[in-house]
């Protein structure tokens, strides 16, 4: 199992600074996300001067920011800038982000997601680009643009997908080369896994053959567990209540499938009403431990093990702390607890 980390926010030295320490200490990946202020594929170009074996990864590009052959365009440099250390991770995103932000549709997404992924793959093997699919169809008919292969060196790179719902999931294990998890509980893999599973089946190959990457939060230890875990409920209340609409929330629908339905349900309510410290309240300690690594080393490292059992490659942690030297010091330990385990 490999250990992957975050970077982002508005200090870039900083930030620099600690995915250094972390290519050090062995840390396999690190990545970036976008939602409406800072881009995911930008960072990179700063990154990739700064570190040589650490692997990066959008996580995520949102599909419906770009065309497919700009997210080509985008791949290709970083990974040419990256040596080929470079991951593309792509997903829909939600209605809110899509067409309040973008002004674009969100609808087909499935569809949307496949063709970009086909039309991805080919331009970055060189291919000449004419294709025709459910979503995407280039070059546009009757107009006056040609297919055209691009101009870079051809290379391949892996490209994963971020996806909740269970067609998404579906799909996923049907084309992607990896999975980029959030709202994950190894106790409840079976809600992405099983999906997957039918997914990879349907191409021909297994599960096993992606790369599972899941959120694993926030990287704490101490022999308080109170004390950790009351400051995480009002970041799953806002998962719960703010990332998505009352009518689109693919995360909260996540948890509601792994059994917490009446508790999602009723936080995304008080949430969207105003009342955040009692939606944060309701949050039960249970979803924050299984969601976290906190509380003692021992009760870290089981939860590595049921990640592990539960068959993820890869955990995506935050390591707490109030200066670079102490999220180094979670960081360590984790990383440490992870190599003794797999």
């Amino acid at each position: 199992m490999k250990v992957g980390i975050s970077f982002g926010g508005q200090e870039w030295e900083r930030g620099a600074a600690f995915v250094q320490e972390a290519e050090k200490l062995g840390v396999d990946s690190v990545w970036t996300a976008e939602t409406w202020g800072f881009d995911a594929a930008t960072p990179f170009g700063y990154l990739a001067a700064k570190t040589e074996k650490i692997r990066l990864g959008t996580g995520i590009l949102q599909l419906g920011s770009r065309s497919p052959a700009m997210l080509a365009m985008t791949a290709m440099t970083l990974n040419s800038m990256s040596k080929g250390r470079f991951t593309l991770g792509l997903g829909a995103s939600g209605p809110q982000v899509v067409e309040g932000w973008h002004g674009v549709p969100f609808a087909r997404t499935l569809p949307r997601i496949r063709d970009a992924v086909n039309i991805v793959r080919m331009a970055s093997r060189g291919e000449r680009v004419a294709y025709k699919g459910e979503y995407y169809e280039l070059p546009r008919p009757g107009g006056e643009g040609k297919a055209l292969k691009t101009s870079a060196p051809p290379m391949q790179f892996p490209i994963y997908l971020a996806t909740l719902s269970p067609k998404s999931l579906e799909l996923t294990g049907e084309i992607a080369d990896g999975w980029i998890g959030t709202s994950f509980m190894p106790e409840h893999a079976d809600v992405f896994f099983d999906h997957m599973r039918r997914g990879a089946e349907k191409a021909g190959r297994t599960l096993a053959d992606l790369d599972i990457q899941a959120a694993a939060g926030v990287v704490a230890f101490g022999d308080d567990v109170e004390k950790l875990v009351a400051p995480r409920r009002a970041g799953l209340a806002f998962t719960l209540g703010a990332m998505g609409s009352r009518q689109h929330n693919f995360y909260n629908a996540a948890y509601r499938r792994a059994g917490y339905a009446d508790e999602a349900v009723a936080v995304q309510k008080l949430w969207l009403d105003g009342k955040r410290e009692e939606a944060a309240a309701l949050v039960p300690d249970e979803m924050v431990l299984q969601t976290n690594l906190i509380g003692t080393e021992a009760m870290v490292r089981e939860r590595v093990r049921q990640h592990r059992a539960a068959g993820v490659n890869t955990l995506r942690v935050q390591p707490e702390g109030a200066t670079l030297e102490q999220r180094l010091e979670n960081l360590g330990r984790i990383v440490k607890i992870v190599n003794e385990e797999s």
